[in-house]
């Protein structure tokens, strides 16, 4: 864990949030900011800064905040063929990366335009 990343002071309860989904490698809740009407992040219990920093060894986890992602859609009905959501990772300052914490954006619960803005 890092002292001062907010997202691992979520992870220990340190800091509330609205946890949707946990377990012993993830953990999913409510953007404080939220881009659609459902905004969830998953993220990695043990700190990692960013996409660029999974290791190989690191493929199971990866694979794992992918399948957080679709439980937290299916867990807020989106997970249908006529409704849909949204899977994004944000690397680096033109991709939007603002907290230097791997992180799985959720979202859904409105029509998603393309390309994204």
């Amino acid at each position: 864990m890092s002292q001062d990343c907010i997202f691992c002071k979520i992870v220990q309860g340190e800091i509330p949030a609205t946890i949707v989904y946990q377990d012993e490698l993830a953990t999913a809740f409510r953007d404080i900011n939220p881009q659609a009407p459902m905004h969830v992040l998953v993220v990695p219990n043990r700190h990692i800064d960013d996409i660029t920093a999974l290791s190989e060894a690191d493929e199971p986890l990866a694979g794992h905040l992918l399948r957080v992602a679709a439980q937290v859609a299916a867990q807020e009905g989106l997970a249908t063929p006529d409704r849909g959501f949204r899977v994004l990772v944000n690397y680096g300052d033109e991709g939007g990366l603002v907290v230097h914490h791997l992180h799985v954006h959720v979202l859904g619960g409105r029509k998603m335009g393309w390309p994204p803005g």
